[in-house]
């Protein structure tokens, strides 16, 4: 994970996770909804997922 992705995962999340496919991107995005902490979360646990 580069520092790049760190910083797109705390100022948009759902931007972060764009190549994760389209189901990291409806989750990450509903909890960004909801609030901004966890969807930040979300996106740096989907980003360190080694098998995806």
């Amino acid at each position: 994970m580069s520092i790049w992705r760190v910083i797109l995962s705390i100022i948009c999340p759902p931007l972060a996770v764009i190549d994760k496919g389209c189901g990291s991107i409806l989750i990450t995005f509903l909890l960004w909804l909801f609030g901004w902490v966890p969807g930040v979360i979300a996106a740096l646990v989907i980003l360190n997922n080694p098998d995806r």
